[in-house]
This record gives structure tokens, C-alpha cells and sequence, in this order.
């Protein structure tokens, strides 16, 4: 089981870390959803290169093998709102992409609503408890948010953006 202070990592870093074209893209996906550092991006990475690969082991098997397994991982990836339906193949789970990832983020989902300024100010926002789902706090910007969750994004009510009457963004 291991020691609980010492957490496994989540994340592999890229195979070829000095590539120019690999930085370029890292430094933009970095400043498009204001990632901290490229550790966050990594994570990102990581989880879908998973996903990805439990994809493809499924296309290796046969089609009565492959069936039953198929349901339940489509149906948790349109649960996390990574799917467009629960109808989805394993062909549009390969073509998932980074991006796919990065857009479920809460400091992503709270730039989206309105919410905050921009991708900085909304990470600000759930840093310092400002930003609750479904009445309950959640001060992690890179928190996952599953489809049941995204319409209960909101201010926390004890925070004073509740007391607002306009958006973060208009009138200052």
C-alpha cells in the first residue's frame, strides 16, 4: 500500500522534454488555460494517454469480448463530459485530445460561466474559496468536473461574490 506521505505521481513527462515544436505547444496550452506549471499540464497528458490506452486494448479484442467491456468505459467518459453521448465509440475516445481534458477543469468551467474575468482570475477565485459546486467548497482549479456537476457551479454562499447582483466581469 505504501507510506500516505508519499503519494505515487500522476503524471509522466514527455518522452523528448527539449523538442522546440513540444515546448512551443506546452507554453501555449500553459497560457490558453492559465496552468501554473507544466506539471498540471502533464497530469492532463497522463490521464488521457491512459484512457487512450485502455481504448485500444479494447480494440485488440474480439468483438463478443469486446462488447461488454466496451459500455462501461464509454459511459464513465461521458459521465466525466469527455464523450458527446453515451452512444460514443472507441474511435471517438482515440480522438480525444488534450484540450478535451483541460476544458473540464474547474478554473476552466468557471472562466466559461461568466464567473470570473479570466482564466487567471478564476483560478484566484477557487484558490481562495470563493468558488463552491452545489453549496460545497472546492478550492482545486484542476478538479475534474463531471457532466451531473457543471450546472452547479457557483459562488460560495458565504463568500462576498454571492452578494453580487452582476457578473465578475461587467462594472468591474
Amino acid at each position: 500500500m505504501g507510506d500516505p506521505k508519499k503519494s505515487r505521481r500522476k503524471w509522466q513527462g514527455p518522452g523528448h522534454p527539449w523538442r522546440k515544436e513540444v515546448l512551443e505547444e506546452e507554453m501555449r496550452l500553459l497560457g490558453e488555460y492559465g496552468l501554473r506549471n507544466k506539471r498540471e499540464l502533464w497530469i492532463a497528458k497522463s490521464l488521457l494517454r491512459e484512457i487512450r490506452a485502455r481504448a485500444r486494448k479494447l480494440l485488440a479484442l474480439p468483438e463478443n469480448q469486446r462488447i461488454p467491456l466496451e459500455k462501461p468505459l464509454v459511459s464513465r467518459l461521458y459521465r466525466m463530459g469527455l464523450l458527446p453521448s453515451e452512444d460514443s465509440t472507441l474511435d471517438e475516445i482515440l480522438s480525444l485530445n488534450v484540450r478535451h481534458v483541460l476544458e473540464r477543469r474547474l478554473q476552466t468551467m468557471v472562466y466559461r460561466k461568466g464567473l470570473a474575468s479570466s482564466i487567471y482570475h478564476a483560478r484566484q477565485l477557487i484558490t481562495h474559496g470563493h468558488i463552491a459546486i452545489g453549496g460545497r467548497r472546492v478550492r482545486s482549479p484542476g478538479y475534474l468536473v463531471p457532466r451531473d456537476e457543471e450546472d452547479l457551479i457557483g459562488f460560495y454562499p458565504l463568500s462576498p461574490y454571492a452578494k453580487r447582483s452582476q457578473p465578475i466581469g461587467v462594472g468591474g
